[in-house]
């Protein structure tokens, strides 16, 4: 026989089913939907995960006071080794002395923040500043202006603001220009940031103004300083050079005794891609399950498909159909039914794609609706993936329907 009887056979089988067939069809659909869907779901959470990454500063470190368990699990070395205490320390113009002639630091600056009140219009409200290094902070920040411009190294009391502070916060909009009052000091806004959901909110000045206006806070003394690495590669390198640094200029001896935490943008990005991809492969591993289950039901149709059609094989067989051609038939139509459950799994996957945007998700707290849609590479996969499940699950039963002997077959009752 030619491929194409077995296909036409195959076809003309699985039109004349009975609804046994087409309740494992639905199996098989309910098993790539899932797939498909994760999978595109996954996509798109790495997708922005990568857009994120893009707008961060991955050669950015951070040093903070205190040391905790939680610190020492992050990646880095600041990593597996924290004696689980934590204490309330002071970061210094000391400990910036110490760093500044270590190789791979091309930018390194220290920050105080605290939340003040701030008026404007006569309207008043509790917001976060961060006195911030002008010398050097616009070649440090990734933050850019809509509108304005960035501290300058002669500013004094002005400020760059945050988008969601130009409007959302007052009943006036707060332009460029415009004058804030911070503990009853004026303060002219020069900047206002570009929308990016983090530290819309904020207020960013020079931090000998800032030491003046935030109550606690103190000259040369800092909350966190940051670091800018000259490259990313230099970045794990310049971690561990900065701890052994602090460690001795603030006289630790013992690990468990330190007193300071340093991050990096690079360690949290990897651990946050980290995260998604094994997140992705885990919902992946659920949906499959039901492809397995799917398998089991075509197996078992086909089986009792052999059985209902013995008479009919012996028939062929009589008639010259050789075991190749009965094999061929029955691995055809198992191969149909998961090309069926392929294409409505396919058009599942698209539908439960398409509702996670209205269900209310949002890929990693981007604050922007993210659209989900079907990769033609991943259509393909799930047409692929229920053929071969078909075919796989169709085995077994098509070879011992091959084996069957014509007499035997024909006395079948």
């Amino acid at each position: 026989m030619r491929n194409s009887t077995y296909l036409k056979m195959g076809l003309n089988m699985l039109l004349h089913s009975k609804l046994r067939s087409w309740l494992t069809i639905i199996g098989i659909v309910i098993g790539i939907g899932s797939v498909v869907g994760i999978l595109s779901l996954g996509d798109a959470m790495q997708e922005q995960v990568q857009s994120r990454l893009a707008e961060m500063d991955l050669t950015k470190i951070t040093i903070s006071p205190g040391y905790t368990k939680a610190s020492s699990n992050m990646p880095g070395p600041g990593g597996p080794g924290g004696g689980g205490t934590t204490t309330d320390v002071e970061l210094t113009d000391k400990d910036i002395d110490a760093l500044q002639g270590l190789d791979g630091i091309q930018y390194i600056a220290g920050q105080v923040s605290g939340s003040e009140p701030v008026i404007y219009a006569a309207q008043n409200a509790t917001l976060s500043i961060t006195g911030v290094d002008p010398q050097v902070w616009k070649y440090m920040t990734t933050l850019e202006t809509q509108s304005g411009r960035l501290l300058e190294p002669s500013d004094k009391y002005v400020a760059v603001i945050g988008s969601g502070v130009a409007s959302g916060v007052y009943d006036q909009d707060i332009g460029v220009n415009q004058v804030i009052t911070i503990n009853g000091k004026a303060v002219r806004v020069v900047g206002i940031l570009t929308e990016e959901g983090q530290g819309d909110r904020s207020i960013y000045m020079p931090i000998d103004a800032a030491v003046n206006l935030i109550d606690d806070a103190e000259e040369g003394v800092y909350d966190t300083i940051t670091v800018k690495a000259k490259s990313e590669d230099l970045v794990d390198s310049l971690m561990e050079d900065i701890e052994k640094k602090l460690m001795i200029s603030r006289h630790i001896i013992r690990d468990d005794d330190r007193d300071f935490s340093i991050s990096a943008s690079k360690s949290m990005a990897e651990s946050v891609t980290e995260m998604t991809s094994s997140m992705t492969l885990f919902l992946g591993a659920i949906a499959a399950v039901s492809l397995l289950v799917g398998a089991v039901g075509i197996a078992n149709t086909m089986f009792t498909s052999v059985l209902e059609k013995t008479k009919e094989i012996g028939t062929m067989k009589a008639i010259g159909a050789k075991n190749r051609d009965i094999l061929m038939i029955f691995l055809f139509n198992s191969a149909m039914v998961g090309l069926v459950g392929g294409i409505l799994g396919v058009a599942l996957g698209t539908f439960v794609s398409t509702l996670f945007p209205l269900l209310g998700v949002r890929m990693m707290g981007g604050g922007s609706d993210s659209s989900l849609y079907l990769a033609p590479d991943l259509m393909a996969f799930g047409l692929i993936l229920a053929i071969v499940i078909g075919v796989a699950s169709g085995v077994v039963p098509a070879y011992r329907a091959s084996k069957l002997k014509p007499v035997d077959a024909l006395r079948y009752e």
